[in-house]
């Protein structure tokens, strides 16, 4: 259901319909989630006086108000993590239907992904590792075969910056890139690409958490500790016996720069697996555009100026051009 409000009205949790082009404010989308208060500020700051929410993808204006946090229900931080309220029925039973709306459907799928995640950051075992990849596997499946449902999914990455959570956005946005350049390449096992690329940041569980979550700037030491994440992610799936030797690699070479700049090897060009530079460049994006407690998130549009104009030595240029596609 459509609804006129004022901009100022705007509350985290609504899914807003911009008039005008995109060329009129700094998102890259007229429609989708508002997440952060930064959001709001941006289309009262575009000076849009009237915007349109869609009530059936996001929160009404007065039914989802919260008046014991006073305001409306913070959607900025992951959803309330119950393990005996299981999102495995509700994710198989998304999975399987043909009439469920896309919205809807990347909606279930996005949510039981963040759901597993950080259950395996967690509790890194074996047993964990396999269930992520049979979810993985499923939701691969999902995006070679529906254009829709990985367009939604798209539009609800979160942007916060817990690991499991970028670890979910950089694997929708990896696969969803490597559909793109794999399209009539049988060779390339998806499933298994899939499931790499979601477990790429496994290694950060081997980090001590106050590295990861410090608020500014690491010492030198702390970010030779951090630079150790891609062989210990590598070191887990190989102890492990999951994933093949290729969708390993991506663990290993996410943070390899095109320009030899990256680390934990730092290789050049051709020295990187493609699979490697997809990574990179979907982990890049979901840095720029995460909030964190010394940064504001970036609109989608100002992390790709970013990359493309002060970072592309960092990324095969070819590889780039199709993931800004994804964007259009």
């Amino acid at each position: 259901m459509l609804k006129k409000i004022k901009s100022t009205q705007l509350k985290k949790g609504m899914f807003v319909n911009l008039p005008g082009t995109w060329l009129s404010h700094s998102f890259v989308r007229n429609k989708f989630l508002i997440r952060t208060d930064k959001d709001i500020s941006e289309i009262v700051d575009a000076k849009i006086p009237e915007v349109t929410i869609d009530t059936s993808k996001g929160f009404d204006l007065v039914e989802d108000l919260d008046t014991t946090s006073h305001g409306c229900k913070d959607i900025s931080m992951p959803i309330k993590w119950e393990p005996e309220k299981s999102l495995s029925g509700e994710f198989k039973e998304a999975i399987k239907s043909k009439s469920m709306a896309p919205d809807k459907k990347a909606k279930v799928v996005y949510n039981h992904s963040l759901s597993i995640m950080k259950d395996l950051f967690d509790n890194p075992k074996a047993e964990k590792i396999q269930e992520v990849k049979e979810t993985v596997y499923d939701i691969v499946d999902l995006i070679l075969t529906d254009d829709e449902t990985p367009r939604c999914l798209l539009d609800l990455t979160s942007h916060d910056f817990y690991t499991y959570t970028h670890s979910v956005n950089v694997g929708v946005l990896s696969i969803a890139l490597a559909k793109v350049l794999f399209k009539n390449h049988p060779e390339h096992n998806m499933q298994e690409l899939g499931a790499g690329f979601f477990l790429h940041d496994l290694g950060k569980v081997q980090i001590d958490p106050g590295i990861i979550n410090k608020p500014g700037r690491l010492t030198d030491a702390e970010m030779k500790n951090m630079r150790t994440h891609p062989y210990q992610g590598y070191k887990m799936l190989k102890e492990a016996n999951q994933l093949n030797e290729e969708c390993k690699i991506i663990g290993m070479q996410h943070h390899e720069r095109d320009d030899g700049t990256g680390y934990p090897r730092k290789l050049k060009g051709d020295e990187i697996h493609i699979y490697g530079r997809i990574c990179c460049i979907a982990d890049v994006y979901d840095a720029l555009t995460a909030e964190r407690s010394y940064k504001p998130s970036l609109a989608p549009f100002e992390a790709l100026k970013i990359m493309k104009e002060e970072m592309l030595g960092h990324f095969h240029k070819d590889v780039f051009q199709k993931f800004v596609l994804l964007f259009n």
